[in-house]
């Protein structure tokens, strides 16, 4: 029986091999460490072991997930076996590919808390957990990924849009509303996992909107991936993981009176790959206080507005979305695509994206099973009562 803190860099990198078959098998994060768990004992926690202490509230665990954690932070940070996982992680999932054809076929398909229909050249990504605001959870974050995946595997789909349906909460009845961030009850009774929800939205859903499939470092001499350009419609509010959804796209059209924010550090976690992000739309400073002091920021202030692209009025949110739409192919998809890529290359390359996320993955595994997240649930969420 080996430890994870007994393994050198060159064992992880042989471990890898092992469990990926010389790296001809392309395995997600959650079956990389499930298989480690069963085919490795001592290295990371076994499924089975994982599996149930699932069944407990967050503050009973043991922590057995903080093992997974560091497990996929030093897979990330060899960069073979990291831009291996990376590449693995951004193929479609296969329920997409068991819906592709449903999908090209009818048009449409309801995953429950997400639905995509393709109306024209345009795939909108509608989000509709409607009981919780259009919390996340482990079931929404794994539609949406489907849903991504079935847009960019339409080859009819040219641009991806993302949307809340209209809430059917009284308080915000038949308002669209973007995303309300984590469920947080989820949280507290222990039904957020660090890979399934934590690492594999990263490395799923939201790459794929910024990416695309078969993602690879900038100076590979392979073909580049399948990606297309993203439009999000602010409405109402972006919360947490909402917010984070908007630093993922090409453009954001806002409505006025909306706002975002980023209540992450509040509720004792870390917001995915905000820190990252968030720097290039509003300046360190504004992000530091959006990170680490919960500000909100209005679109109709100008602080806001430098995260979005046009602020307009509730109804004119659908005719800014078409034009928008037809804007961005309007010069053909291969000036556009190639635009885009570059300006991701100088923003963000491959190798810096799998370096925070190594850090990310030991960190937030740790803020998961910390003491203070659950006194913070407690105290600003009344979380044990809801």
């Amino acid at each position: 029986m080996t430890t994870l803190s007994e393994v050198d860099s060159a064992g992880l990198a042989r471990i890898y091999d092992e469990l990926t078959d010389g790296r001809r098998r392309h395995l997600r994060v959650a079956e990389l460490v499930g298989a480690a768990g069963d085919d490795f004992p001592g290295l990371v926690p076994s499924r089975a072991a994982v599996d149930a202490e699932r069944q407990l509230l967050q503050k009973d665990k043991s922590g057995l997930e903080i093992d997974q954690g560091r497990f996929v932070s030093r897979v990330l940070a060899d960069r073979a076996a990291g831009l291996h996982l990376l590449y693995a992680m951004s193929l479609p999932t296969a329920e997409a590919l068991a819906r592709r054809q449903q999908f090209e076929r009818s048009g449409s398909v309801d995953l429950g808390p997400v639905r995509v229909d393709r109306h024209g050249t345009v795939g909108t990504v509608t989000v509709q957990n409607l009981a919780v605001l259009n919390a996340e959870d482990e079931q929404s974050v794994a539609a949406l990924e489907v849903a991504v995946d079935l847009v960019l595997l339409d080859p009819r789909i040219e641009v991806g849009v993302l949307r809340g349906a209209p809430a059917t909460h009284p308080k915000h009845a038949g308002r669209r509303i973007l995303g309300s961030g984590i469920n947080l009850t989820s949280l507290y009774q222990g039904r957020i996992s660090l890979v399934e929800f934590m690492v594999e939205r990263e490395l799923g859903a939201l790459t794929k909107m910024y990416r695309g499939h078969g993602v690879r470092p900038e100076e590979s001499p392979a073909e580049p991936g399948v990606e297309k350009p993203w439009i999000a419609a602010l409405e109402g509010f972006a919360i947490g993981g909402a917010c984070q959804w908007l630093l993922v796209v090409d453009h954001v059209v806002a409505e006025h009176g909306s706002y975002f924010n980023l209540p992450a550090n509040k509720e004792g976690i870390i917001p995915g790959c905000a820190a990252l992000r968030l720097p290039r739309r509003i300046g360190d400073r504004l992000a530091r206080q959006a990170i680490l002091f919960d500000r909100t920021f209005p679109v109709d202030e100008p602080e806001g507005r430098a995260a979005v692209d046009q602020v307009v009025e509730p109804d004119a949110v659908p005719a800014a979305l078409e034009r928008t739409a037809a804007a961005l192919t309007s010069v053909g998809m291969t000036a556009l695509l190639g635009n885009r890529r570059t300006l991701r290359a100088a923003a963000e390359p491959l190798d810096q994206f799998r370096t925070y996320m190594s850090v990310y993955a030991r960190q937030q595994a740790h803020c998961l099973h910390s003491p203070g997240l659950i006194a913070n649930l407690e105290r600003n969420w009344d979380a044990a009562n809801r």
